[in-house]
């Protein structure tokens, strides 16, 4: 499956069936029908399982259907939908209940998910009454060992919306107190941006381990598997203002692998502020995500305005030991996005803080051409500078925050609140050459306390090109401060690196704006 398919599809059907629950949702049974016997299950147990199956050549399971369920229509599919009734857990003294994703369409390889209790670990059998079927073509009888797509998390404060998806390769979703999907995580991410074409590795098999009563935490174990590499990993999820997922991953890989992105992040955005090039749209923005924040090692707060870019592009932000990344959506106005379908204002920041020291390496940011929204064309991950060998445990562990506020932001010094492009040059006055203004807003951290005599310098850095026409000045509608400057690029189409901050004397106010500009081509360089 490529790249585009599998993410329009995870979108949908992940937050398609966030459905409020039938009324028969206080009556039947819960209990969950079993595969085989129960069997000892600890995450020790997982990291011995997947770093032996490591050293097996791996095993598609791809298409290992009735043929009833691979040629379901897209609306077939559309019309399974899981009981709420059926709950796992429905009649527990649990904060927590589970509803099953259904195989089918894009969804081929089955995936084998296990309860967890005491210790011991029971696969959930497949069930036809667990779902509403109301699609054209009948299913058949199907067997108990067919396997699940995938799973979704409720909680105890709304029943009725799940917070939490896992369905689709290493795909999950989150969402905060804002109750509204958007971004997604992955479990690891393997070539991505080579020409040789990315592998996506799959969640083979799930244990949910149940909650114990009052406990507001749910743990979630994973088998990862694919031609490259195994995987065990360990999530924590706790609900709440923000979703909080402590992660643990053990990956054991089969062979070399060229990109390993560690904690890798996938999100949408096709126009904005900043980017205009597929504005084609009524609505003003549109993106889940408009920038990439990093907290690097030596504790510097970069700010990354995301783009649409004319081809593929990559950035590489070398680090050591990062202390946080993330995609964050900082544009929290309604009236800049005009959407009252999918609410873009409400969608989640995701925030990776890693547990330990990660070495040298880099964040990486991919950004891919889109032509719409259906499309995530965003990657944000960690790249180790030292590769992971074969034959090896390979440990990371780090705390993965959903929400509209990131866990970690900078105390002391502003933030970038929109970055504004356009034409440079000097209203009123002939343009004689082309230009590219940028107007960067600032607020927070130390600004409200400048004075308005106070001498603010934007210090501005540009890999190509002349800077011109530079500027500092308040902005009272923000309590802040705008930093304006023209860049005039030189005959190269290549890209130019651009770097922003504000400073008063030797003090720096603001987090540091970072952006890649690519010059059009001469006959688009229009003067008006």
């Amino acid at each position: 499956m490529d790249r585009r398919t599998l993410i329009k599809t995870f979108v949908s059907l992940a937050g398609a069936q966030a459905l409020p629950l039938s009324a028969l949702m206080y009556s039947g049974s819960s209990v969950a029908g079993e595969v085989g016997e129960p069997k000892p299950f600890s995450y020790a147990w997982l990291k011995g399982h997947a770093r032996a199956l490591a050293g097996e050549p791996w095993v598609s399971h791809e298409g290992e259907l009735p043929g009833s369920l691979k040629d379901l229509s897209w609306d077939d599919y559309q019309a399974i939908g899981f009981r709420a009734d059926e709950a796992l857990w429905r009649n527990d003294d649990n904060a927590f209940q589970v509803q099953l994703f259904h195989l089918g369409l894009y969804f081929k390889t089955p995936v084998r998910i296990h309860e967890v209790e005491d210790g011991e670990a029971r696969e959930l059998a497949y069930k036809p009454e667990y779902f509403r079927y109301e699609g054209e073509q009948p299913l058949g009888t199907l067997p108990e060992d067919l396997g699940y797509a995938g799973f979704r998390v409720h909680f105890h404060t709304d029943y009725g919306r799940d917070l939490a998806a896992f369905l689709g390769a290493s795909y999950f979703r989150a969402v905060g107190s804002e109750m509204q999907y958007g971004l997604s995580a992955r479990g690891l991410a393997i070539d991505t941006a080579l020409e040789t074409g990315e592998e996506f590795p799959q969640f083979s098999a799930f244990w949910l381990e149940k909650p114990k009563p009052g406990s507001q935490n749910m743990v979630v174990y994973a088998l990862l598997d694919s031609p490259s590499t195994t995987g065990a990993y360990a999530f924590t999820l706790t609900p709440g203002r923000n979703m909080v997922m402590s992660v643990d991953a053990a990956l054991y890989p089969r062979k070399p692998i060229q990109r390993v992105g560690i904690a890798p992040l996938t999100s949408m955005y096709q126009t904005g502020e900043n980017d205009r090039r597929m504005a084609y749209d009524w609505r003003p923005e549109i993106h889940d995500s408009d920038g990439l924040s990093i907290m690097n090692g030596q504790g510097e707060w970069l700010w990354r305005p995301l783009v649409n870019p004319r081809s593929l592009r990559v950035n590489t932000f070398v680090d050591n030991n990062p202390r946080g990344f993330g995609l964050l959506q900082r544009d929290r106005r309604f009236a800049n996005y005009q959407d009252d379908g999918v609410f873009y204002e409400k969608r989640p920041s995701a925030w990776v803080t890693p547990h330990d020291d990660w070495g040298k390496g880099s964040v990486m940011l991919v950004e891919i051409p889109t032509k719409d929204e259906t499309f995530d064309n965003i990657v944000a991950f960690w790249h180790p500078e030292k590769p992971l060998e074969p034959g090896q445990e390979h440990l990371y562990s780090y705390t993965l925050s959903w929400g509209a506020e990131p866990p970690m932001e900078p105390e002391e010094l502003a933030t970038v609140q929109a970055t504004r492009t356009g034409l440079g040059g000097v209203v009123g006055q002939e343009r004689k050459y082309f230009s590219w203004r940028f107007a960067v807003d600032f607020a927070g951290g130390a600004l409200p306390l400048v004075g308005d005599d106070a001498e603010v310098e934007p210090v501005i850095t540009a890999s190509r090109g002349e800077v011109e026409i530079t500027s500092a000045r308040p902005l009272d509608s923000i309590g802040g401060y705008r930093a304006m400057f023209d860049l005039v690029p030189d005959d190269s189409l290549e890209p130019i690196d651009l770097r922003l901050q504000l400073k008063l004397g030797n003090q720096v106010l603001t987090e540091t704006w970072l952006y890649q500009y690519t010059p059009p081509p001469k006959d688009e360089r229009t003067l008006y």
